[in-house]
């Protein structure tokens, strides 16, 4: 992918809004599954910065460039519709309609107010807001921006079964209308793949290029490679201006060399820290969120030896969580119990057992290949682990580790027999059962596991259809141990991160979510 670099010159003049009705369809064809209950999330004890760390400098001061080294290069030329959405996001170089708030609540970012119209529609209220590459912020671009997005293949997983019409409805208003009630749709639209880009970033069929296109404090005006961007400050930021005047990113996948460019100066800020390597930081340049990410064993459930559920059974059983835990974590995770971990803070109480498990066969020495990336240095670790206890379960195992860009397609067309991935449930919309939909259905966009089970499916389809809360967060459990139940998944770890921090530092965005990092009040 080209990117380019586009004109600093910047307009703060006002153009009026784009007259007429652009109607946008929007959402996947392949299945009419309804998303229509509250996002229920967890109050979560997060780090995000104080609201006044949080707000940009008005007065137009200039500050110094700020260093981040990030754990995963762009695996999708930094397209907002993948993986590469958090790295957008957590730069502070796109943003939704709406934001996820520290209890995990959608709150205002491009649209200041909303409100519920009936049973289907909802109607949003756009602040007065500049793309960076001078263009207004209209209904109609936003409207349009979110039509690209469910044209993506495969479509966001905040869009997983969700069919929707968007349109301006006069001045700065846009009307979304669901095919059926849907109260979570503002929760939805917080997802960074959700991200509004203006007209110019769609200009190139086949592609996206948020270089210049985005709405946020930081505007990205080049990528070198895999291996770093140069962000500037977006003078006309509705938020005011950034308290430092850009960003100099390096994607750093090895997780020691990430720690020494901290601990030697090269950096201020370095995500990611191996729990091997933060003892080795002094104690105030450590920063530990707990989050709703878990690690987990997919085993390809269409192809090879774990297509046959009593060897998925045997795996699972062959599987010690907690050697895992006390030992690759160093007590930085808990045990896997579930899909959803203790930060889930409703989940335990919850949780069903699986039923209808296969019993379990002896292996026999049969081979499969065990596969996972080197961005997140503990994975590689426990997968060795994995393989240890998997071979004297009395499989013959074959281990594969790359760079996360350099194996995502792979895993994704189940070119691997097990999947070592951490993936943070929360981070698509939000919503518990968004996961569960996109990661275990049969047309789920990330179904690492290549799952179809009817039963799977039915259960998902309830949660996605229960609004009262209790009741959802009820359906959500009761298909989570469905998936359980077939042995697809087995849930490894539950999640601590650590970030490196630079002394000076302040400001930054640390969520239990994942999605943010740095925003218009980080500063140093």
């Amino acid at each position: 992918m080209r990117f380019r670099r586009t004109s600093t010159r910047r307009t703060s003049t006002r153009r009026s809004s784009t007259s007429g009705r652009t109607r946008t369809r929007i959402g996947p064809v392949r299945r009419p599954r309804l998303l229509l209950g509250l996002a229920l999330v967890p109050l979560l004890t997060s780090c995000f910065a104080s609201a006044g760390e949080e707000s940009g400098d008005a007065t137009g001061e200039s500050g110094s460039r700020l260093r981040v080294a990030l754990a995963f290069p762009p695996a999708e030329n930094l397209s907002p519709y993948g993986a590469d959405a958090t790295i957008l996001s957590r730069l502070g170089v796109t943003e939704g309609l709406t934001s996820l708030d520290a209890n995990g609540s959608a709150a205002p970012a491009l649209a200041r107010s909303w409100q519920r119209e009936g049973d289907r529609g909802w109607l949003f209220t756009l602040r007065e807001a500049t793309f960076q590459d001078g263009t207004e912020v209209t209904p109609a671009r936003v409207a349009a921006a979110l039509d690209h997005a469910a044209e993506a293949k495969p479509a966001p997983a905040a869009l997983s079964g969700v069919t929707l019409t968007a349109e301006s409805a006069g001045g700065d208003r846009l009307r979304i209308t669901t095919n059926s009630p849907d109260p979570v749709l503002p929760l939805r639209l917080a997802g960074p793949a959700l991200a509004v880009l203006s007209p110019k970033a769609y200009e190139e069929k086949g592609r996206v290029d948020p270089v210049g296109t985005a709405t946020g404090p930081f505007e990205l005006t080049k990528v070198t490679g895999s291996t770093a961007a140069t962000l500037d400050r977006f003078d006309d930021y509705w938020g005011g201006l950034a308290r430092v005047s850009g960003i100099d990113a390096r994607f750093i996948a090895d997780g020691t060399a990430r720690t020494n460019a901290l601990r030697t100066g090269q950096v201020d800020v370095a995500e990611a820290i191996p729990v091997a390597q933060a003892a080795t930081l002094d104690a105030g340049t450590r920063r530990e969120t707990a989050t709703t990410r878990t690690t987990s064993l997919q085993l390809n459930t269409r192809t090879g030896p774990f297509k046959d559920p009593e060897l998925r059974a045997a795996a699972r059983e062959a599987v010690d969580t907690s050697a895992l835990a006390k030992g690759v974590y160093e007590g930085h995770a808990d045990a896997g119990t579930g899909i959803y971990g203790p930060a889930v803070t409703w989940a335990a109480g919850k949780r069903e057992q699986p039923a209808g498990r296969a019993e379990p066969v002896a292996p026999g020495g049969r081979t499969i290949t065990l596969a996972t990336y080197d961005n997140r240095p503990e994975l590689p670790e426990a997968a060795q682990v994995l393989k240890q206890q998997l071979e004297k379960a009395g499989f013959k195992v074959e281990l594969e580790v790359r760079e996360y860009s350099r194996i995502e397609s792979d895993a994704l067309a189940g070119k691997f027999d097990a999947f070592v991935v951490a993936r943070n449930t929360l981070v698509d919309t939000g919503d518990p059962v968004a996961v569960l939909a996109s990661d275990y259905t049969c047309d789920g966009g990330y179904n690492l596991a290549l799952l179809c089970d009817k039963d799977v499916d039915r259960a998902v389809a309830k949660a996605e259809g229960t609004a009262d809360t209790s009741a959802r967060r009820s359906a959500a459990m009761t298909a989570e141990a469905e998936i359980l139940g077939t042995d697809a998944v087995v849930p490894l770890v539950h999640q601590r991160v650590v970030t490196g921090v630079g002394a000076s530092v302040r400001g930054l965005l640390l969520d239990p979510y994942e999605r943010t990092l740095v925003g218009p009040g980080t500063r140093r």
